[in-house]
């Protein structure tokens, strides 16, 4: 395995350990990367209060998250009709909406559904993040927290272009307090 994992020896990330990048939008905490592993990359994902994500799928990721602490409000579905002004109202054929998710509630996302998360509370949420397969979510946080950090609200039209050059079509808009 490349990098500091080995068949003889694995990895281990003490509790607040791991290279964090910190932007007004988001924190992120990268625990195990593709230079780690073959399976995954796994962050620890502050979010605070007033960031949404936007609703968008990837055609080749999967995704998981577990809610540490605080709550989100998630989505992990197909709508009947996916408006392009948000997904809180979104529902799915079969009935299924939105829902909060309070710690841990876990959210599996195959590729292709069409997910979002956003903190509508007053106080900050931690989640633990998988994505599959690496290096693709480390390198976009790198770009997209660079990006915020660089223009503060950047133009929807840059955060698109990231977005499409990282296996993500954007549905609804990224925003943040």
């Amino acid at each position: 395995m490349p990098g500091g994992a080995s068949a003889a020896q694995g990895l281990l990330v003490p509790s607040g350990h791991g290279r964090t990048l910190r932007s007004p939008a988001q924190q992120v905490t990268f625990k195990v990367t593709g230079e780690h592993s073959r399976a995954a990359s796994s962050f620890e994902v502050v979010v605070p209060p007033g960031f949404d994500v936007g609703a968008h799928v990837h055609s080749r990721s999967e995704e998981l998250f577990y809610v540490l602490d605080g709550e989100l409000d998630v989505l992990a579905f197909e709508p009947r009709v996916r408006t392009p002004d948000g997904w809180e109202d979104w529902e799915s054929p079969g009935g299924q909406r939105t829902v909060r998710a309070t710690p841990g509630t876990v959210i599996v996302v195959p590729p292709g559904c069409p997910h979002a998360f956003a903190n509508r509370t007053g106080t900050a949420a931690k989640m633990f993040f998988q994505s599959s397969p690496p290096p693709d979510h480390e390198r976009y946080f790198e770009e997209l927290l660079a990006l915020i950090d660089a223009e503060g609200s950047p133009h929807p039209s840059a955060i698109a272009e990231l977005r499409a050059r990282y296996d993500i079509e954007q549905l609804t808009p990224l925003r943040h307090d």
